[in-house]
């Protein structure tokens, strides 16, 4: 069996979503961000943008990957690009297509490109999705190259920051809640440890969530409005009642943006790599 490779770049049936904002402010809470302007409605967290767009992403995967599989998929990385800030209140015109497919030994690789306009037409939000199918052998392998959010190892010489975030013991059912991501690894012991992890693990975009908000705190200014790029690769499960630790390195500039490199560890590993964000002076 192989993933359809002949619909690579075809773009799936459009979702309208509101941004809500008391769905907003709860995604700010469940990732343990008191940031004011969260709080107050002014806008909402980056990686929140996940939620109003999650249905046409599923749209796309639920008719791409087979449903006996689906157990299997993992969220691998994740390469937002915000053209806009999301403001509670705005409406979402979201449509998802798979973007390359590549066999790997272990499984198969897939990135989603997932596109947002205003209810104007006027883009929002970009996003990279790349999935892992452990265990799913595709003889097809077609489409671009995913978009590259390398870490440069040069980047360690120059590190601005260095972020701890403590992950609660209840933290993936609050995430469960406030962004309907209710996959039962996160939330379900002996299933998790039935497909093979150690037990319930954090969602992976809740920890970059957390990672966003060690950017946004330390070299934003506290202005979640200046990051116009957040991409990050989850390398390993990171589990509850555990503590996330966050480390930014300057890259330099880039048409006026100031760029980091950034990665993320708990438990003494690595949980995070490749991790790369663009700021607005």
């Amino acid at each position: 069996m192989a993933l359809p490779a002949d619909r690579l770049g075809t773009q799936y049936e459009q979702r309208t979503a509101v941004v809500d904002p008391d769905q907003a402010r709860a995604y700010a809470a469940a990732t343990n961000d008191a940031n004011p302007a969260y709080l107050s409605g002014h806008v909402a967290p980056p990686v929140f943008g996940v939620v109003p767009t999650w249905e046409a992403t599923m749209t796309a995967l639920d008719d791409l990957v087979p449903a006996e599989s689906m157990p299997m998929l993992l969220h691998a990385g994740q390469d937002m690009r915000f053209h806009r800030p999301i403001r509670p209140g705005m409406t979402l015109v979201t449509a998802a297509e798979p973007y390359n497919i590549r066999a790997a030994r272990a499984g198969t690789w897939m990135t989603l490109r997932v596109v947002s306009d205003d209810d104007s037409g006027e883009l929002v939000l970009e996003q990279f999705a790349t999935m892992f199918i452990r265990g799913f052998q595709s003889a097809e392998t077609g489409g671009h190259d995913r978009p590259d959010h390398s870490f440069p190892a040069a980047a360690r010489d120059d590190r601005v920051a260095e972020v701890e975030a403590h992950i609660d013991a209840d933290q993936t059912f609050r995430y469960r809640d406030a962004s309907g991501d209710d996959n039962q690894i996160h939330v379900d012991d002996e299933f998790a440890r039935n497909v093979g992890l150690p037990g319930i693990i954090v969602h992976g975009l809740c920890t970059m969530a957390m990672c966003g908000t060690a950017v946004v705190d330390s070299v934003a200014g506290g202005d979640p409005t200046r990051l116009k790029r957040l991409a990050v690769r989850f390398s390993r499960p990171v589990l509850p009642a555990s503590d996330l630790v966050t480390s930014i390195y300057r890259l330099g500039d880039d048409g006026g943006r100031q760029v980091y490199a950034f990665e993320a560890a708990s438990g003494g590993e690595r949980a995070i790599r490749d991790g790369r964000a663009e700021v607005t002076r």
